[in-house]
């Protein structure tokens, strides 16, 4: 049911690598809006996982985790530092290991229910830019601004790449590897597939660079304040 706020949801939606995290943070700033980067949640469940030492598809035993995981978020102007039962975990869920099993995590029917439940808790007031796999389509689908951002598996995979310590077994087909099957995974999956929002506004980054997709989206945004509001900061 659509609710009535003093400031908007922006969910942003899109497959792995297309610079969502990037494009949250950068519109938080911009606006003054809290960046509640959701895929971290899922990765730190993924790495309570991996030290409990459970089976990635035993969808019981992962649900289990969650009721007795706390996961939190404190947006910092560096970006979200992320809290795993009090203990932070921000520079351990951005590993490798750590975000392959949240992708295999995530595909559990009622562990994204308790999860969008959690997400819901965070966003309900809004003033907040959310990103992930289904924000527009699952957990805000009544979110004011909504866009998914794409872009090709190769330029994602390059991205990727570039963003990872150098290593014999890490090459760039790899990672581009990788993400195709993350991909398949993701648009497949029973629960909350990842497609566009019917009206969520699509922005292909493929032959972007990176300060033209920032451009438009913070354009985007901002057509939508001054309609409701006129002001901007």
């Amino acid at each position: 049911m659509s609710v009535t706020r003093q400031r908007p949801v922006i969910a942003i939606d899109g497959p792995a690598g297309a610079g969502k995290s990037t494009l949250a943070a950068h519109l938080a700033r911009r606006f003054g809006f809290l960046n509640l980067e959701t895929g971290a949640m899922y990765r730190a469940l993924a790495l309570k996982a991996i030290e409990r030492d459970l089976d990635f598809d035993a969808e019981p035993e992962l649900l289990g985790l969650a009721g007795e995981t706390r996961i939190s978020l404190e947006p910092q102007s560096e970006g979200n530092r992320v809290l795993l039962d009090g203990l932070d975990v921000s520079r351990r869920v951005r590993e490798p290991d750590v975000t392959a099993a949240a992708s295999r995590v995530s595909v559990h029917p009622r562990l994204r229910e308790w999860m969008v439940d959690q997400q819901r808790a965070l966003g309900q007031r809004g003033g907040v830019v959310m990103e992930g796999r289904d924000i527009g389509t699952a957990v805000f689908p009544d979110a004011e601004v909504k866009i998914f951002l794409d872009a090709a598996p190769e330029v994602r995979g390059n991205r990727r790449y570039r963003q990872v310590t150098p290593s014999p077994v890490v090459t760039e087909e790899s990672v581009v590897r990788e993400l195709r099957e993350r991909d398949a995974r993701d648009r497949d999956r029973a629960q909350s597939p990842l497609r566009p929002a019917d009206d969520a506004v699509i922005l292909d980054s493929t032959a972007m660079t990176l300060d033209e997709v920032l451009a438009l989206a913070e354009e985007i945004v901002r057509s939508h304040i001054q309609s409701k509001a006129g002001d901007l900061p």
